[in-house]
């Protein structure tokens, strides 16, 4: 599992979201994934809250400058790329990185994303 680490005192600065922000008790989600992943022998990585996902093309890793939050889509100017979501941009690089550092400490990383298919053909009856 990969996961952002955030700055959840900055979040709530934000008038409008801080009820919310603060409801969902963030940290205690992510005790609660490193509890589970550990207990199945997993790894959780967390990626720094200062890598640039957002503003980073998953396709090309051109990165942009400056992009206040009211922009939710933009298009890439390294490859030419349109309309790409900030959100799920975002969440294609923090699985990219969390990828790269398991590789850096010697964790095989499946080429399928994780999922597994059985051995087993299913059978028509």
């Amino acid at each position: 599992m990969v996961v952002e680490t955030l700055k959840v005192k900055n979040m709530l600065k934000n008038r409008k979201l801080a009820k919310h922000i603060a409801d969902a008790s963030w940290y205690g989600l992510i005790q609660k994934l490193a509890y589970k992943a550990e207990a199945q022998g997993k790894h959780l990585v967390k990626i720094d809250q200062w890598f640039a996902s957002t503003k980073t093309c998953a396709g090309c890793g051109h990165k942009v400058d400056k992009m206040p939050l009211s922009i939710r889509t933009w298009d890439c100017p390294g490859c030419g790329t349109k309309g790409i979501d900030r959100d799920i941009n975002a969440a294609i690089n923090i699985r990219q990185q969390g990828i790269i550092k398991l590789r850096a400490e010697g964790l095989s990383v499946p080429a399928n994303g994780g999922m597994r298919k059985s051995g087993h053909a299913s059978v028509a009856a």
